[in-house]
């Protein structure tokens, strides 16, 4: 029950590929190369050859390599064996011509922006805000030790999924109320890790969203507002609602296996 009109649309962040292009990364996915572009092209030599933001892009044309399309390596098809990768020998893996890579800003090509991680970048652009903002929110879900431009088919479903919810971060204040439904997020996290996740989750409801988790691991669900528990069992043995309330009520329902392993937590 509820007002509807409150949810402006849903989003489900599951652990599915970021996009079908293999040049597809972290930070073009959340809108930080825009302004590493514009700064390039802002130097002095960038201007005097008429270098534009585009020529720093590896999607089109002008400034990347066309030999491997900005990729860095070259794909051989084998018909009956997995596809070949090899390092692009007329870049040698640099993704960029040559004279694009003269362009240094405190003495970093492009390329080596792009082979940066996100916890060498923040500390390499800290006077720069519109850099920093979404370095800021890859590093807020725990992803300092992924680079600028690993391809997006390299990274696991759970880190592909915390890139998805650092892209809602940089937004900021919620014009529109999504309600985000989010699937095992913490698949393969350390504790550790576990913990900066949850304060993502809990910054997207400070700036106005709701988020509803699927999930079995005990330290979020002990740090939920509300908890609905299905069971008893999984498959044929469940889909009953067991309970639905505060994390400390579920303790107290017979027949609920989480309710178990929950008094551990509480």
């Amino acid at each position: 029950k509820g007002d509807i009109k409150q949810i402006a649309q849903t989003e489900l962040v599951d652990q599915n590929p970021l996009g079908r292009s293999s040049r597809s990364n972290p930070i073009t996915y959340i809108k930080g190369y825009d302004a590493i572009r514009q700064l390039y092209a802002n130097h002095k030599l960038s201007k005097a050859r008429g270098y534009k933001p585009s020529h720093f892009s590896f999607n089109v044309e002008g400034g990347r390599c066309e030999t491997c399309k900005g990729e860095g390596e070259v794909i051989i098809e084998m018909q009956f064996l997995a596809d070949v990768r090899l390092i692009c020998e007329a870049c040698n893996g640099h993704r960029f011509k040559s004279e694009i890579l003269d362009i240094k800003h405190h003495n970093k090509s492009i390329n080596e922006i792009l082979e940066m991680t996100v916890e060498e970048a923040l500390t390499f652009f800290v006077e720069n805000r519109d850099i920093m903002k979404p370095l800021q929110a890859l590093s807020d879900v725990g992803l300092d030790y992924v680079k600028l431009g690993q391809s997006s088919s390299t990274l696991s479903g759970g880190e592909a999924q915390r890139v998805k919810l650092a892209s809602f971060l940089t937004k900021g204040k919620a014009k529109k109320a999504i309600f985000f439904i989010f699937d095992e997020p913490t698949t393969g996290l350390h504790f550790h890790d576990i913990n900066k996740l949850l304060k993502a989750l809990n910054a997207l409801v400070e700036i106005g969203h709701t988020v509803v988790v699927i999930e079995h691991n005990m330290e979020v669900i002990k740090c939920a507002d509300w908890v609905i528990d299905l069971g008893p069992e999984g498959g044929d043995g469940g889909g009953e609602l067991l309970y639905q309330g505060p994390p400390e009520g579920l303790v107290k329902v017979k027949g609920s296996f989480t309710g178990e392993y929950l008094k551990e937590k509480l």
